[in-house]
């Protein structure tokens, strides 16, 4: 972007900045803010004289209006789960930390209306359970659900298990409340469906990981709640058995079907290697398993006419898949318990390949029917780039998402592996990109993909992102450095 240089923060501004807020929720101690400038990977560390955490939609916009006026780089945060560095500062030093997480408020929930509204820094975790208090479901769910906020779910476009069935956070979106780079305040938080009054100017944000402006508040869609699940984890020969599994399964099942996760057999060598008490659900051991989810708002209870149909319909997909040799064994969860144990399966597995090294991570997708012939084709590339490595490739097979991640060579030394990143991943992209596919499917672009997107994104598309850049951001103070 072509914006004049940025001011490091001056101890005049520093001052204005930290009166805003309250010295308490002012961090100026290297030890103290260092949980605000290190990503769960390690990948990235910054470092900022000053972290300030808010506690209302107001003080943001006081903040932002100093930060524009005095040309001082500001970096929003949420609870610090991403996974390309868009949530932390770069080295220098010169730009200031914005933790949403005091706006933690639940502000209306409307359970007739399919709605609530959350301020950013509200728990993905906490605005699910709100939503359960009210017999309702919000369906975002993420490994990270816990600690992630609702705010970087947004301004990431966050996926995760649910998008089968609900789509990513942006169909999850109703409304939302900005503060935009000159700390005027943008407000559209009407819970309407339609809305056809010119732009809409709340999907501009979505995704736009904090470089066109803050996000203070979200009018969230919610659904009936689920009464009854059925959960399977089924033992595959090969991919295209589980392309034409997901073929049969989608068809036969409809939108009962809300997850359909696939991961190999060396993931689930990594997890009972190195998780106490983890089995696999199945005898046999096959090249690929997929948990398989169908939901549905009946209880069995109610001995609804709709609940045997649905039963067997889901028993006769797994026989079927049986019989045709699309499946090699099957388990079905008998309990609410054995449910848990399936999903934990897949929860783990991006944790578990920490112990296995270092690991080279990908978040691409590409189109469903092409997910085993990328693969494959990736595996040989692999090979042929770094011989010993292990991909480990896994993901939502229904929404063509894949996380291509490749641990180290056994024994091989670590550094020496993740020092081939960029390498790797530029290879990998280009295998995405020709086979019509995205370098990032879930996780953004941030700071690790900013340069490679320069490659892959269409030129005029990028052209046009600058430029709504500039209009909403002329001072180019939002988060710079990272997406553009």
């Amino acid at each position: 972007m072509d914006h004049p240089p940025l001011n490091a923060p001056s101890s005049e501004a520093i001052a204005r900045l930290v009166k805003i807020v309250g010295q308490a929720n002012a961090i100026t101690e290297a030890a103290d803010q260092a949980p605000y400038l290190t990503e769960w990977r390690d990948r990235y560390v910054g470092r900022t004289s000053l972290v300030l955490r808010p506690g209302s939609t107001d003080e943001v916009s006081q903040i932002l209006k100093v930060a524009n006026t005095e040309r001082i780089a500001v970096v929003p945060q949420g609870g610090n789960t991403g996974l390309v560095g868009g949530q932390i500062p770069f080295e220098t030093g010169k730009e200031v930390v914005i933790s949403l997480s005091r706006l933690n408020r639940i502000r209306h929930v409307d359970s007739g209306g399919d709605h609530m509204v959350c301020e950013a820094g509200v728990t993905l975790a906490q605005a699910q359970a709100t939503a359960d208090e009210t017999n309702r479901l919000f369906p975002l769910s993420l490994a990270s659900e816990g600690t992630c906020q609702i705010g970087g779910n947004i301004a990431t476009n966050a996926g995760g298990t649910g998008v089968l069935a609900y789509g990513n956070t942006r169909q999850l979106t109703l409304g939302l409340e900005i503060v935009l780079a000159d700390g005027s305040v943008l407000t559209n938080l009407k819970p309407l469906k339609k809305d056809n009054t010119g732009y809409d100017l709340s999907n501009l944000f979505i995704g736009s990981e904090g470089t066109l402006g803050i996000i203070t508040a979200a009018t969230l869609k919610l659904f009936p709640k689920p009464l009854w699940h059925e959960t399977a984890f089924v033992a595959c020969p090969s991919l295209e058995a589980i392309a034409k599994l997901y073929q049969a399964a989608s068809t036969s099942l409809a939108q009962q079907l809300t997850a359909f996760e696939f991961l190999p057999t060396r993931a689930i060598q990594f997890l009972e290697k190195h998780v106490e008490k983890i089995r696999a659900p199945v005898e046999t051991t096959s090249p690929w398993y997929v948990l398989l989810e169908i939901s549905h708002l009946s209880d069995p209870a109610t001995q609804s006419q709709e609940t045997p149909e649905t039963a067997s319909a889901f028993e006769t997909l797994l026989a079927d898949a049986i019989d045709q040799r699309l499946a090699d064994d099957v388990a079905i969860a008998a309990s609410q318990s054995q449910q848990k144990d399936f999903w934990q399966l897949r929860e783990l597995l991006s944790e578990v390949q920490k112990f296995e090294g270092g690991s080279i991570k990908h978040d691409i997708s590409v189109p469903v029917h092409a997910i085993p012939e990328f693969i494959s084709r990736g595996n040989a590339l692999i090979e042929k780039l770094c011989p010993g490595a292990r991909p480990v490739p896994f993901g939502h097979f229904g929404d063509g998402n894949v996380h291509y991640n490749i641990s180290q060579p056994a024994n091989a030394d670590k550094s020496a592996f993740l020092d081939r990143w960029e390498e790797v991943n530029a290879a990998v992209h280009a295998l995405v990109t020709e086979m019509g596919g995205s370098i990032s499917a879930e996780h953004g672009i941030g700071r690790m993909k900013r340069e490679e997107l320069v490659e892959h994104k269409d030129p005029i598309a990028l052209h046009t992102m600058r430029a709504i850049k500039n209009a909403l951001d002329p001072v180019g103070i939002m988060n710079p450095g990272k997406v553009l």
